[in-house]
């Protein structure tokens, strides 16, 4: 007689357009209003949408300039990010009333592996739908879960019945699950990406499932064998509690675009002393600094550098942005720049949370 195959018990919470709750809960005049937190009309990016502003097609990373297009009753609020860290650390507190293995992506959603859990209870159902009453009793917050038997369907299930819902994909669901989606529904393909399956002829999962391992590795590289498994629900990345930094940064939205390069190395000054801070901070160094900039038409470009030994100090962080700085010449005004090193010593696991920040 076969052994029963053995599965995961992953649940993905999402905290329902996280940044905005939090507002409209601390400030109850915003409730049932439309809202964008981190941007401005004039300047910026929108960092959260409540669900009202989302009617209208406001959404993060938008600028300010066309959220208040797109909806001329759009309120906009600065972000606290402390006030996020707070609430954060006491949803993860529920969390880990259920299991140890909580694997945060951000502030406003983490990984859980129940499969063993504190409570003893077998259903990961019933524990998603548990934890969720809890946040919102105890936090006054609503979330989303997905819940299947692994990271990347339960990730893409806690899209399904949002806001305030929850879906369980059982794992003889999984396949036709996958199957059934619009490509740009799977986690981690971006528009780009999709635009390009569109036009091998792939629009679904099926679509997808239908194409060999060589084709796909043909057109996508590496990531052409990763798409290969996961439409079959194969994806056996465990659940990490302490997920290793594969970078740090530090960025900065400027309320007025910059032309002048004198201009432009103080504001590196500042971002790489505040990029050093971080660095200390999680006693964390690197040997590969990438410069980001971003133009006034919202290209972004990136130039890099590898040094032959690690570095957390600004001195050198500053002067290697300014040799990428100058390595060729600025197409456009400037509307944003940052510092990012990768290529870490992280031997130590450490988790690290970037927060953009944002000028007004």
């Amino acid at each position: 007689m076969e052994e029963p195959i053995s599965y995961r018990k992953i649940i993905h919470v999402d905290m329902d357009a996280f940044y905005a709750s939090v507002e409209q809960m601390d400030n109850p005049e915003l409730k049932g209003k439309p809202l964008a937190v981190g941007g401005s009309e004039v300047r910026g990016v929108v960092s959260a949408a409540s669900y009202e502003a989302r009617k209208y097609g406001v959404r993060s990373a938008m600028s300010g300039i066309q959220a208040k297009r797109n909806c001329p009753d759009l309120i906009f609020v600065r972000p606290r990010f402390d006030r996020y860290k707070e609430i954060s650390k006491k949803i993860r507190k529920i969390f880990h009333d259920y299991t140890d293995l909580v694997e945060p992506l951000s502030l406003d959603e983490a990984y859980l592996d129940v499969t063993q859990n504190k409570k003893g209870n077998p259903s990961a159902t019933l524990l998603a739908k548990e934890i969720r009453q809890r946040i919102f009793d105890e936090v006054g917050l609503t979330a989303s879960a997905g819940i299947s038997i692994n990271k990347f369907v339960a990730k893409v299930a806690s899209d399904f019945n949002k806001p305030n819902g929850q879906k369980t994909v059982n794992p003889e669901e999984v396949e036709p699950f996958l199957e059934s989606l619009d490509i740009k529904k799977f986690y981690g393909i971006g528009k780009v990406t999709a635009e390009k399956m569109y036009q091998l002829g792939i629009f679904t999962g099926k679509d997808l499932k239908s194409k060999s391992a060589e084709f796909l590795e043909h057109h996508f590289h590496k990531s052409g064998l990763h798409y290969y498994k996961i439409v079959r629900g194969i994806h056996n990345s465990a659940v990490k509690p302490n997920r290793i930094a594969k970078s740090v940064a530090a960025e900065h939205t400027f309320s007025e675009n910059l032309t002048s390069e004198i201009f432009m190395l103080e504001k590196l000054e500042r971002i790489a002393a505040e990029l050093e801070k971080r660095l200390r901070k999680h006693k964390i160094s690197g040997k590969t600094v990438t410069l980001k900039i971003k133009y006034s038409d919202f290209t972004v470009q990136t130039r890099s550098k590898t040094l032959p030994y690690f570095i957390s100090d600004k001195g050198i962080l500053l002067e290697t942005a300014k040799e990428l700085l100058y390595q060729e010449r600025m197409k456009e005004s400037v509307r944003l720049l940052g510092i990012s090193l990768n290529n870490l010593n992280t031997d130590v696991k450490k988790s690290v949370v970037v927060q953009l920040k944002f000028d007004f």
